[in-house]
């Protein structure tokens, strides 16, 4: 692999499922082949604080700049120059193609000879509006290769790009660990400690925003109370649709068989996957399709623990989940499709048990780290 700067406004300390993405590539990558250029994440003194901390235990260097959000402005630009030529960089890798893709003329001339830019949901959004289709264009036009999460991606980007650019895209989704997540991960602690040990669960891990689906889960509650009495509701994380969701399982009249966990610190998700009997997230396209699911890593991670899933129909969340075998695509925002297929599940164990131990195997076939983290040292 050549030496490689990797660009990128998404990087830990800072949360988030890029941030999570490009981390984990990173760490597979040679640490003496890479050197990221990275945005600030909070200017407070905690903030600062944080991402020095978080950056001294990185085996690669971080180079942080001193905004909050890395654009392709003429000033950022002049700095990846720079910082390719001080480190002898020859390889580029944008961690997410809009907008940084747009430097990558400018980091060619500076000296960079392969570039690679990944997308993830948000440009699917882009290829929807004519000036940032253009852009998107340009992109395409300025890199040797624009990676995809999968098809729904794909075939929405490439749309936007020349016929060349397009027939140079590669597949790289996230992958997960799936020595982290896994069907031993500890759930029966945290259901335990929850007071859940005999209730029949359905979890939901995920940031708590409309498009996710979880106001679907509690609107569903009631027809999966009518014929599993017991069952209960976990949602996972924290956001800014927290409140609302509070509010709606009062007003549904399920408050208690919700509960919710507000955000769990990231060494401690495995087991609240663990917890659930199964995971569902039945995610929606909202705003005209500009808010769109990228892919869901979400469910890779509850097939990697043995859930079966029950995902939304938005975007490429369908890519993650083998569809009647690792579990099932519900239409986002039908409380009634998504109650029977989860009052299915909870009634019978042997189909929960296949449709974990299947989700499980796919994973390990073809999600792992190490297979996606070669694919991207050959891009590069």
């Amino acid at each position: 692999m050549d030496k490689t700067l990797i660009v990128t406004n998404d990087f830990p300390p800072r949360p988030g499922g890029i941030q999570a993405f490009l981390h984990n590539m990173a760490l597979r990558l040679d640490p003496g082949r890479i050197v990221v250029y990275a945005s600030t994440w909070k200017r407070s003194a905690e903030g600062a604080e944080a991402t020095a901390a978080f950056d001294a235990e990185q085996p690669f260097p971080v180079v942080r700049d001193r905004t909050t959000m890395l654009l392709p402005t003429p000033r950022v630009t002049r700095r990846a120059a720079g910082l390719l030529r001080e480190h002898g960089c020859t390889s580029v890798w944008f961690g997410a193609a809009a907008p940084l893709g747009l430097m990558a003329p400018a980091l060619r001339r500076a000296g960079a000879r392969r570039l690679v830019a990944t997308t993830h949901g948000h440009e699917a959004g882009w290829a929807q509006l004519p000036a940032s289709r253009r852009l998107l264009r340009r992109i395409g036009e300025g890199t040797d290769t624009v990676t995809y999460l999968g098809e729904y991606t794909r075939s929405r980007i490439a749309a936007a790009l020349t016929p060349d650019a397009a027939a140079r895209m590669v597949q790289l989704p996230p992958g997960v660990d799936e020595k982290t997540f896994h069907p031993a991960s500890g759930g029966d602690r945290v259901r335990a400690r929850l007071g859940l040990s005999d209730r029949p669960v359905v979890v939901c891990v995920s940031r708590l925003v409309p498009r996710k689906g979880q106001d679907t889960l509690i609107l569903a509650m009631p027809a999966i109370l009518a014929q599993v009495p017991d069952a209960v509701l976990l949602i996972v994380g924290g956001g800014p649709y927290a409140e609302d969701l509070a509010r709606l399982a009062a007003q549904t009249g399920v408050g208690d068989s919700v509960r919710f966990t507000g955000p769990v610190p990231w060494a401690e998700l495995p087991a609240h996957y663990g917890a659930g009997d199964v995971f569902a997230m039945p995610c929606r396209t909202r705003r005209g399709g500009l808010d769109v699911e990228g892919l869901g890593i979400v469910y890779l991670e509850a097939s990697a623990t043995g859930l079966p899933v029950v995902a939304g129909d938005s975007g490429g969340a369908p890519d993650a989940v083998l569809d009647g075998e690792s579990g099932w695509v519900v239409r986002g925002g039908s409380a009634e499709e998504s109650a029977e297929r989860i009052v299915t599940l909870l009634g019978d164990a042997e189909l929960r048990r296949r449709m974990g131990e299947r989700g499980r195997a796919w994973v390990e076939e073809k999600w792992r780290w190490d297979l996606l983290a070669e694919k991207l040292r050959t891009l590069l």
